[in-house]
């Protein structure tokens, strides 16, 4: 029969959050695209000591509707959507070409801000794949060949993997991808230590250069 931990559940409601203060903030001066927004929050991260603000949470669906959720690195955002690198073979690779719908999700606790996106992934032209694993260190090439999600004896696969790019610098890039998710919505979120979180909601139009703002309740 299951049992509460309550000393862990107290332990949890007595972790602080959101203690603040927090940037001003005024929606009503955003930029009229959720790129433009988003660079201009993530600069502010920046500049507000946020370490690893590129991490972002990429969530998939899986064959079975199971949802399927991982950290990976921001590689760009431009009209196209939010860019980030895979292997086509990996399960993440798997579901985005057999589902397509992806949700990105950044948070940047020391701001107290959240961005949110959801919408299709699209893979992106070779050319843009290629330049993308050409520019990774040769470990993180190595890294992409070498591991297996199961099993193996990595150690010397990677060895041997680092003695092939030697020769072939772009060995495994045929497996490599570049994705862009186009998002429908987005939404920036600023915390609060009251919880009057401030919401604004980035909707797209049909021909996805044209946006509108909402603002959301708390």
């Amino acid at each position: 029969m299951p049992t509460t931990d309550d000393s862990f559940r107290a332990e949890l409601r007595n972790t602080k959050v959101l203690e603040g203060p927090f940037p001003n903030l005024n929606f009503d001066t955003f930029p009229e695209t959720p790129q433009d927004a988003f660079k201009q929050w993530f600069h502010e991260a920046v500049e507000e000591g946020v370490k690893e603000p590129h991490a972002m949470t990429l969530s998939t669906v899986d064959s079975d509707g199971q949802p399927d959720a991982r950290v990976l690195i921001l590689k760009n955002v431009d009209s196209r959507g939010w860019h980030f690198a895979i292997k086509a073979n990996s399960p993440k690779g798997k579901q985005l070409i057999s589902n397509g719908y992806a949700a990105l999700t950044f948070y940047w606790p020391q701001v107290a801000r959240q961005v949110r996106l959801k919408g299709k992934a699209v893979a992106l032209p070779d050319e843009e794949s290629a330049l993308d694993y050409q520019a990774r260190p040769v470990a993180s090439r190595a890294s992409a060949v070498a591991s297996k999600q199961i099993g193996g004896d990595l150690d010397r696969s990677l060895a041997e993997t680092q003695a092939k790019l030697a020769v072939d610098p772009l060995l495994g890039m045929e497996k490599w991808r570049v994705f862009a998710v186009a998002p429908q919505t987005v939404e920036f979120w600023q915390g609060d230590a009251s919880r009057l979180h401030q919401r604004l909601q980035y909707v797209s139009e049909d021909d996805d250069t044209c946006w509108k703002k909402h603002l959301l309740w708390p």
